[in-house]
């Protein structure tokens, strides 16, 4: 993944519906986020929606410093600010906070609409909680006051968002080579060995065989070609040597040409009994 705003939502949908640990008959915050986030190891057993959020950027390929990396939502809204791409204003792929000071809660928006805001949230639950038990999708209000604020990743090419005063880069997107990774190996492998065809009707083995790759076909063709490369030469042979059975008093080089123009369009089997016994 490259880290685009598209990368950071398929990395946290893919995690909706992840409970976890429960014992003692209540959810008790053990979860796999923290072991996998260098630094936040600690924080396991602890509430987890700052650390759900930093692992999904580093999941999507985003480099590092490029986000907080904390499992406090209070620090997350300070190294936004920090980083001067803070706003009041929902955009794709913005790290959502919430609460007096945003210290209370944080997920993903993944879509916006002049009303909602649409998330992916860790540590909460069906009602909404900033202690739940797994990740959700939610929809929230974009102007109820426990929506604190957004900070922007700085995506390649910028960000979508609501926000009228918001500058995204005007350097162009440099677009990954599609080309990029595949080897000389990949191509031949896809040409050689997977473009398959039906093999030709007259060849012995087709029940066995029905399906020819590129390089059968190519062998074959070669085979065929010479084979009527052989045949002409013995079919022009046989003609010239018919026409100096004809006798004398007969153009020869006449009769070679008129034979050969007759039956240039096809190919003929003809055997010569220089004995002057007749051939067929």
């Amino acid at each position: 993944m490259s880290g685009t705003a598209g990368d950071v939502i398929r990395v946290a949908k893919a995690e909706v519906g992840y409970h976890e640990g429960y014992s003692g008959g209540h959810w008790n915050n053990q979860q796999k986020y923290s072991g996998q986030v260098p630094g936040l190891e600690w924080s396991n057993y602890q509430a987890w929606c700052a650390t759900f959020a930093a692992w999904c950027f580093q999941e999507a390929g985003m480099p590092k410093g490029s986000y907080p990396v904390t499992a406090s939502c209070a620090l997350g809204v300070s190294w936004w600010k920090q980083q001067n791409r803070w706003s009041e204003y929902p955009a794709v792929g913005a790290q959502v906070f919430f609460g007096p000071g945003g210290g209370s809660h944080t997920g993903l928006v993944y879509a916006y609409d002049a009303t909602y805001i649409y998330t992916v949230e860790g540590n909460t639950n069906s009602s909404g909680s900033a202690e739940g038990d797994g990740v959700y999708l939610k929809k929230r209000a974009r102007r109820d006051t426990y929506v604190y604020g957004y900070g922007y990743p700085a995506y390649p090419g910028g960000i979508v968002t609501a926000d009228p005063t918001w500058k995204n880069p005007t350097t162009p997107v440099i677009e990954e080579d599609p080309m990029a990774g595949i080897t000389k190996q990949d191509i031949f492998d896809a040409v050689w060995k997977t473009d398959a065809v039906p093999a030709p009707t007259d060849t012995p083995d087709r029940k066995t065989n029905p399906t020819w790759m590129a390089q059968s076909w190519l062998t074959d063709i070669g085979g065929r070609v010479r084979a009527i490369q052989v045949a002409e030469a013995a079919q022009s042979a046989a003609i010239a040597k018919l026409a100096s059975l004809v006798g004398s008093g007969v153009d020869t080089a006449a009769v070679v040409t008129a034979v050969q123009d007759a039956i240039k369009d096809a190919v003929v089997k003809v055997n010569v009994d220089i004995t002057g016994n007749q051939g067929a």
